[in-house]
């Protein structure tokens, strides 16, 4: 077993398949699916609601990438970083570059781009760079995400190392070329779309452990660490991490619980947290959820179509038996004395695969025509129940076809609709817009873990308003004044 206080240090990968040889013509834009036109000079997009014809499978979700400090005066400026301590590529620009901050970004031309991509090929390898339109086309473009614009990025750059990645943020930077980092392309809302064209930067071939080490803890100066974790890619680019370690679980067990009312399962399972009762994860899946996993059969079992909490615990053996039984009580007391559970670890996997199959589930039903948004808030424990009823009634009344998953412990909850186009679009623009203002109102976030990407820049504005905004585009122009880091999210430029 680890050491619990030991770090693992590693490069954060994800598995994944090349799609499609790297060679290829450059092509920046596309019209719905695959089909592309030659490379053009960079413009913004405008976000659009595209149509789906298919079901993509499961991608895993990359770790947190933090990079290491270079001597270069472009170079990536190095930073500590508590508990994912390591380093940040962000960026050290000379003064002349600061000055040109407050102009409108211009980015590079066609025949920059084309030399741009013959330099990181002659430095990295000619395998290291791909202008496959269906390579494009995966980076630029996700079938599940609420925001995609005709526009994709001109290229794809497979680095294996930090100093490869400052070497591409070198080159961008030389010939102003946005840069765009790719992890696991799970974003909901447009956060690695290239509404300017640009690099992106995919981080598959950074999976690899560099070290473990004794851990470390530090109150020193800003934390940097959040605030480069938590800028989308708009600040620098993470390259590796640093995990602190904890030992496995003698014990776990999972149970299932359904309840009559979306209100009272979030009723019980907040009151489970307000207890102190010790869960591992407690997630809540409602009615019309549980119906289409039982259309789609991808469990293996039939489930009651009622809103249904799943839980799961962790600890030693006495420690788990405890909580079970107090989570048992506090079902009862809600209105659910029944409690499906198991201890077996393979027992355990299909009880919980009704959770793992959700969102595949839903997206699976879609057809020709229909476009699915999914979108996520966050509220303190004490109105999650009221929020989540009141948006299933709104779902409801407007005759939408939506479920509702949350990670009910914490907040925060998910809604994916399912829509025709351009026939019911306002409605679902409308019903997500009041969802969001009544988190907002109810002092919650207009997003707990999906981020701002492209999708929610005017909720951002409308929960944090002008001075925080524009403290965060001074840092932003401060590190990077070209605006090449992933241009467009969060906010946008304002000259």
């Amino acid at each position: 077993m680890a050491n619990p206080l030991r770090r693992i240090h590693c490069h954060g990968g994800r598995p994944c398949r090349r799609l499609a040889s790297r060679g290829g013509p450059i092509n920046s834009t596309f019209s719905h699916r695959a089909s592309s036109s030659p490379l053009r000079a960079a413009e913004p997009s405008s976000p659009r609601w595209s149509s789906h014809s298919s079901v993509p499978g499961p991608q895993s979700v990359a770790a947190p990438q933090i990079g290491r400090s270079s001597t270069s005066p472009l170079a990536l400026l190095g930073i500590g970083l508590g508990l994912l301590a390591g380093a940040v590529a962000g960026w050290a620009f000379s003064t002349s570059d600061r000055k040109q901050g407050s102009a409108k970004p211009q980015y590079a031309t066609i025949a920059q781009m084309e030399q741009a991509i013959t330099e990181v090929q002659r430095a990295l390898g000619e395998d290291s760079v791909s202008t496959d339109s269906e390579i494009l086309l995966a980076h630029g473009y996700s079938e599940w995400s609420t925001v995609n614009i005709d526009r994709l990025p001109v290229a794809v750059v497979f680095p294996s190392s930090t100093e490869e990645v400052s070497t591409v943020a070198k080159i961008c930077h030389k010939y102003n070329i946005p840069i765009i980092p790719f992890s696991g392309g799970s974003s909901v809302e447009g956060n690695f779309s290239a509404p300017v064209g640009g690099f992106s930067v995919d981080f598959m071939n950074m999976n690899q452990i560099v070290k473990f080490r004794p851990e470390e803890k530090s109150s020193a100066g800003y934390n940097l660490n959040s605030l480069f974790v938590g800028s989308e890619g708009t600040l620098g680019l993470v390259t590796e991490a640093t995990l602190k370690l904890a030992p496995a679980p003698t014990s776990t067990g999972v149970a299932v619980i359904s309840f009559p009312t979306i209100k009272s399962a979030a009723s019980m399972a907040v009151d489970v947290v307000r207890k102190g009762i010790v869960v591992g994860a407690i997630e809540i899946l409602d009615d019309v959820q549980m119906k289409v996993i039982n259309k789609i059969g991808a469990t293996g079992r039939t489930w009651r179509e009622e809103p249904t909490l799943f839980i799961k615990f962790t600890g030693d053996q006495d420690v788990v038996d405890h909580n079970i039984k107090l989570v048992q009580k506090v079902a009862r007391e809600h209105g659910s004395p029944k409690m499906e559970f198991e201890n077996d670890a393979e027992k355990q996997k299909v009880l919980w695969s009704a959770r793992k199959e959700a969102l595949w589930s839903m997206l699976a039903l879609r057809t020709s025509g229909s476009e699915v948004w999914t979108t996520d808030v966050a509220v303190p424990l004490s109105r999650v129940a009221e929020l989540i009823e009141c948006s299933k009634k709104d779902l409801d009344n407007l005759n939408l076809f939506g479920s509702i998953i949350g990670h009910v412990g914490d907040g925060n909850f998910h809604e994916t609709i399912l829509f025709d186009g351009a026939k019911e679009r306002q409605r679902v623009e409308q019903s997500v817009h009041r969802m969001v203002r009544r988190a907002l109102d109810m002092e919650g976030t207009c997003t707990g873990e999906h981020g701002v990407g492209l999708g929610k820049i005017d909720s951002l504005q409308d929960e944090l308003g002008d001075a925080p905004l524009s403290v965060m585009r001074a840092i932003k122009t401060s590190l990077d004044p070209k605006w090449l880091m992933n241009p467009g999210k969060i906010f946008h430029f304002q000259q």
